[in-house]
């Protein structure tokens, strides 16, 4: 069974992935209709097309949602996408009879992992959108998630492989929510009982506490890490039918998900972006779909931990 994104039906996602390089990227593809909209709080956000997805602009719908590695460098993967769209006639027509794709995006920094000097472009972007499908969604070490570290202050030798998560809660037969999360924070990941899941590793094989890390970093500017080089990004999608504003209240909701699993969350380090669509076949509670989407987006946190593989020196959960 299907437990990942792709289980509510007309969402494909897609991936392409370069290990060698050790960057990626992930797309969305939706199908016609999607309300969406995006609540950012991280203080180092790298975002395109995120101001559209206000309730107070005009555009109501997307076509697909690109999450990419490669710095603000990866935001040209959605070049790729929106040319993909184009030859499928998929976009918003305007007035005058132009065809235009709406596909926001997001990135991760990966450029400390692999080869900084190859970054998702527009026709890995395009690759991605070849490599869609309805199948469950990859997890781990693959698409945006390929570079991504988590705790990683203290450099990769201290880090733990972070990636791409997905994870699914049916509400009823008919109603469901989804998550898709890449995973690059600088806080350390928490499994269900608030426990240390991945983060700041020790020599014994455990983990220090990310809270105390930080306590020692006070005063000591010459040792602080460096800001701007984690986040975490996602999607929360559901079947229900949501007006754009009701989206924008579950991706509000949705960070209260990445709360409960990232310690501490959207620090100025990080640039927590979140996105929230709905393809509008069911009729369903606001309130519950955003409670349900916080519940999916931590896990499917924690699946990305727990799904990556080692890379480049970064050292995934068990090695």
């Amino acid at each position: 069974m299907n437990e990942t994104l792709t289980a509510i039906r007309g969402i494909r996602v897609g991936h392409f992935t370069d290990t060698e390089a050790a960057t990626g990227c992930t797309v969305i593809l939706c199908p016609p209709g999607t309300a969406a909209s995006v609540d950012v709080r991280g203080g180092a956000p790298g975002t395109r097309e995120t101001d559209l997805l206000d309730p107070t602009r005009s555009i109501q719908h997307i076509h697909a949602l690109v999450l990419s590695g490669g710095s603000a460098y990866g935001l040209a993967a959605a070049t790729g996408v929106m040319s993909y769209l184009e030859e499928h006639e998929i976009g918003y027509r305007t007035a005058s009879g132009h065809l235009v794709p709406i596909v926001p995006s997001a990135i991760v920094f990966d450029l400390a992992v692999g080869s900084s000097d190859r970054r998702p472009d527009s026709s890995m972007g395009y690759a991605a959108c070849l490599n869609a499908s309805d199948s469950p969604v990859a997890q781990g070490t693959v698409g945006a998630g390929t570079g991504c570290r988590v705790a990683a202050l203290m450099g990769n030798d201290f880090a733990t492989k972070g990636g791409v998560g997905s994870a699914l809660i049916r509400l009823d037969d008919n109603l469901m929510v989804a998550a898709l999360a890449v995973v690059n924070a600088a806080g350390e990941i928490l499994d269900e009982q608030g426990d240390i899941l991945a983060g700041l590793r020790r020599g014994d094989g455990g983990y220090f506490s990310i809270l105390e890390a930080l306590r020692g970093f006070s005063g000591a500017a010459q040792t602080r890490p460096q800001s701007g080089e984690n986040t975490v990004i996602g999607v929360v999608a559901t079947n229900a039918r949501l007006s754009k504003v009701e989206a924008r209240k579950v991706a509000e909701m949705a960070h209260d998900g990445l709360a409960r699993a990232v310690r501490p969350a959207h620090t100025m380090f990080d640039g927590d972006t979140l996105f929230a669509i709905a393809t509008g076949e069911q009729p369903a509670d606001v309130n519950l779909i955003g409670a349900f989407g916080a519940e999916a987006m931590a896990q499917a946190i924690r699946n990305a931990v727990r799904a990556a593989t080692s890379l480049h020196g970064v050292r995934a959960l068990n090695d």
